[in-house]
């Protein structure tokens, strides 16, 4: 039975764990906001490229600096940048790490520090993006709300998984994980399977006040920016 909800989708008796939220999600926070997820069955990978969502790291907010020197500008402590310039980042500290709780230098060149989309390219190809108009997979894929310097190595760890199948090894920062994958897949319309969405809910129900994260790019990158 449970095989046949996750394919055919949403349906009044899917919603949670044995019901809705509960009395403990509270308006506003990442726990109701689960509820309001689609939950579909996982489409297949066919098709997927990195180049689906546009060059790496494109300049979609036409700052002047492209979204990995934002994201590290915004994430890192002790920045300093190269040439005298005020964006190409060449050394900084991430203090700590999000991931694993521990301080890890940045050298450019040699980095021990990674961006990682929360909700990976890759996920969010088999829930919906597969489908999107190559706008707003580049406005995704560059969206500041799902970007995070963290250590590597935990990240290369995590693939394209999602919360049913990785978190992040700093149990203190899961709630806020979890927090920024609901709100990026509210955002863009990116749907859930039923394993993903009671991952969700388990980690949430632990901090029933964590708020929905806000903010970040429009969803629709200008049109100067071209995917295939």
């Amino acid at each position: 039975m449970l095989a046949l909800l996750v394919v055919t989708g949403c349906t009044p008796d899917e919603k949670g764990e044995g019901g809705s939220s509960g009395p403990d999600a509270r308006a506003g926070s990442a726990l109701a906001a689960v509820d309001s997820l689609t939950v579909k069955g996982r489409a297949p990978r066919t098709g997927y490229e990195r180049e689906r969502f546009g060059s790496a790291w494109a300049d979609t907010d036409s700052n002047g600096c492209g979204t990995r020197d934002d994201i590290l500008k915004r994430d890192l402590e002790d920045v300093k940048f190269r040439d005298g310039g005020d964006c190409d980042v060449a050394s900084g500290t991430l203090a700590p790490d999000p991931y694993t709780g521990k301080d890890v230098s940045f050298v450019r060149g040699r980095s021990k520090v990674d961006i990682d989309h929360l909700v990976a390219l890759s996920d969010a190809w088999q829930k919906g993006a597969g489908g999107w108009e190559p706008s707003k997979r580049i406005a995704f894929a560059n969206d500041p709300l799902n970007l995070l310097a963290v250590d590597a190595g935990p990240n290369r760890g995590k693939g394209d998984g999602d919360t049913a199948t990785w978190l992040p090894p700093d149990k203190g920062y899961r709630c806020a994980y979890v927090a920024r994958q609901v709100a990026v897949k509210k955002k863009y319309g990116v749907w859930v399977t039923g394993a993903e969405r009671d991952a969700m809910k388990r980690v949430l129900s632990d901090c029933p006040e964590e708020k929905l994260p806000s903010g970040g790019n429009p969803t629709t990158a200008p049109g100067r920016f071209h995917a295939r």
